[in-house]
């Protein structure tokens, strides 16, 4: 395999990536940032992979979630203090249900970039770039907002630190740690940090979607020299053998704690998908963690072009998960919220289609509030007892 370098990733295909009009300006950007401290203690990554390594042996449970996107305008103490909370709640819910300890990871410090399905956002006849992300460009529809600027990656770096310092003072017993999607990656690489290995210090955790996990992927080149535990999301177009080979490149030497399996197949599909990736990654003797991420399969627009997600289909998934990985179901990854947004339909106390306009507040993707993240906790744990009381 050819020799990795922070900057390898250079030599491959990068998808997903802004048109900067200024390669110059991004170039300075970067080199400032490669001079600043890390974001995360490396020790830290250490631990938390030793953590998923216990996860993957069934002797604990993946907790991650957060926001879609995070935002530099809703950035306070009370929006990291209630997602937190909703953390803790879901946390303890999951520890009463399934008697494990919960490796608790938040979709937080650092989740501002986001891959889109098309390069340009059309409205009116005006054709701009897409809104990729608060450390991209701006989420108003104006041609300067929308412009690539790489400046606002300091202004991500200072809100990475600011939210990481908040945890410190919030966390309790058990660590939060911190995960996003490793997309942007000039900003990844510059804050790539040395300790006998090569460590991503923007977070503990970082995942490749499936728009950019495919054979020749810059993302997949990068994220296979680091450290770091590693998440790679599993659509419904994922083959065993072609995640086989993703895995050979990521995780050559089948390290424990490195790799965790995002599912993401959509409701109704987990029973027919699922099952051919979990036997090929068995028997290939590999340690991983299967986790569920039941929200971006299960997306749709009301008629007036709203997109939601409706609780049943989500409840759909998780259960068909469990039950398609054959006791192997070791973790969920989660859009999520700890305010009472209305993004989402369905839940006891029901959200309509009507409802949504209500508190409609994600920069992105829609988000469980908390009372419906709860519900989806309970759902968890008992599938979890469930599991606890069949005899070995």
């Amino acid at each position: 395999m050819a020799s990795w370098s922070p900057d390898s990733w250079r030599r491959f295909e990068s998808r997903q990536q802004p048109d900067y009009p200024d390669p110059a300006a991004l170039e300075a950007a970067t080199r400032e940032i490669s001079a600043y401290a890390p974001l995360v203690r490396l020790r830290e990554v250490d631990a938390l992979k030793a953590a998923l390594a216990e996860a993957q042996a069934g002797r604990a449970f993946l907790l991650q979630g957060g926001d879609c996107a995070e935002s530099f305008a809703e950035f306070s103490p009370e929006t990291i203090a209630v997602n937190v909370a909703l953390i803790e709640a879901m946390a303890g819910r999951l520890l009463a249900g399934g008697g494990l300890p919960v490796v608790r990871i938040g979709r937080m410090a650092g989740q501002f970039a986001k891959p889109r399905s098309a390069p340009l956002e059309t409205r009116g006849g005006i054709a701009l770039p897409a809104y990729r992300g608060d450390i991209v460009n701006d989420i108003g529809f104006d041609a300067r907002g929308r412009r690539p600027n790489p400046t606002r990656m300091f202004r991500a770096y200072a809100q990475m630190a600011a939210t990481l310092s908040h945890l410190g003072h919030l966390a309790g017993l058990a660590p939060i740690y911190t995960s996003h999607e490793a997309l942007l990656l000039p900003f990844e690489q510059a804050l790539v940090r040395h300790e006998g290995r090569a460590y991503a210090s923007s977070a503990h955790f970082l995942w490749i979607g499936q728009r950019t996990a495919f054979e020749g992927s810059a993302h997949v080149e990068f994220v296979r020299g680091l450290a770091n535990p590693i998440g790679i999301k599993c659509g419904p177009d994922v083959a065993p053998e072609a995640l086989l080979r993703l895995l050979d490149r990521v995780d050559p030497h089948h390290e424990p704690g490195r790799i965790t399996l995002i599912a993401r197949m959509g409701a109704g599909r987990a029973a027919d998908l699922l099952p051919p990736l979990v036997r090929a990654v068995r028997a290939s003797g590999r340690p991983v963690l299967w986790a569920c991420d039941p929200m971006h399969g299960n997306t749709l627009r009301t008629a007036g072009g709203t997109k939601t997600r409706p609780l049943e289909l989500i409840f759909a998934e998780l259960r068909g998960f469990f039950a398609a990985t054959g006791g192997e179901a070791r973790g969920v990854h989660l859009e999520m919220t700890g305010r009472p947004v209305t993004e989402c339909t369905g839940g006891e106390t029901p959200l309509t289609e009507a409802d949504l306009a209500d508190r409609y507040h994600t920069h992105c993707d829609p988000r469980l509030n908390f009372d419906q993240a709860m519900e989806l906790a309970a759902l968890v744990a008992a599938e979890l007892a469930d599991r606890a009381t069949v005899p070995a």
